[in-house]
């Protein structure tokens, strides 16, 4: 009876190991240098952007990082970025979206206080809800670098209550968006090609916008807002 009680224990640390699920690594994710940037149950490695630890509308509920835009008169609105830097990376999340909602993913933001907002420095992944105004223009889907032209290849959004997997690689100034498989982003952050595109875009009053290739990464506050779970990160 004791050897069954021992085989039955061991069964179940080999079946906790190689578990998967929200907010969880497996073993073999472990072993390829992924780490979780959102833990499932706290903000820990996320801070407002420009304001620090400040009590802030986003929240965790039921395993997901959420933004409650209707929040305490005390907690603070804005982007929410991480703590760290990063380079060369691969990003992996997964997110839902509200009815007619718009958000998106920032990568390689500079924090600095002459720099009022995220988005002042740092490309965008676009998410947008099918029921969004913009979303008859192909150039404002999910998955588009925004203000920067449509997906490479088209990708829709999953059917509501499903959740979309997104993907941003970056790699020595390379980067490539990913919507649910789909291959919708290409740039070379260092070729003249996109320095000339920043000079006639929306972007070219600011200065230090798409410039750089490190950086935070931040998760947009706007209207609707998004929910995002799963978020992990490996260097490259």
């Amino acid at each position: 009876m004791q050897k069954i009680f021992s085989l039955i224990a061991v069964l179940g640390l080999v079946c906790s190991c190689n578990s998967s699920g929200p907010n969880i690594l497996t073993a073999e994710e472990q072993k390829d240098g992924w780490e979780l940037l959102f833990d499932g149950k706290t903000t820990n490695g996320w801070h407002l952007y420009n304001m620090g630890n400040a009590p802030s509308v986003w929240e965790v509920k039921n395993g997901t990082l959420v933004c409650n835009p209707n929040g305490h008169k005390l907690e603070e609105h804005g982007d929410l970025v991480s703590d760290k830097e990063f380079e060369n990376f691969d990003l992996k999340f997964e997110w839902q979206i509200t009815e007619g909602g718009n958000s998106g993913v920032f990568i390689n933001v500079l924090e600095r206080p002459d720099i009022m907002k995220a988005w002042g420095s740092g490309p965008e992944y676009q998410l947008l809800d099918n029921a969004h105004p913009d979303f008859p223009n192909p150039a404002k889907r999910s998955g588009c670098l925004f203000g920067f032209g449509p997906q490479k290849n088209p990708a829709a959004n999953k059917p509501k209550g499903e959740w979309n997997e997104s993907e941003i690689k970056q790699e020595n100034g390379k980067i490539s968006f990913y919507l649910n498989g789909v291959l919708t982003v290409e740039k070379d952050l260092t070729s003249t090609a996109w320095l000339d595109s920043l000079a006639t875009s929306n972007f070219k009053t600011m200065p230090e916008y798409g410039k750089h290739t490190k950086g935070r990464i931040a998760l947009q506050e706007w209207k609707g807002g998004a929910s995002f779970r799963n978020v992990k990160i490996r260097k490259l």
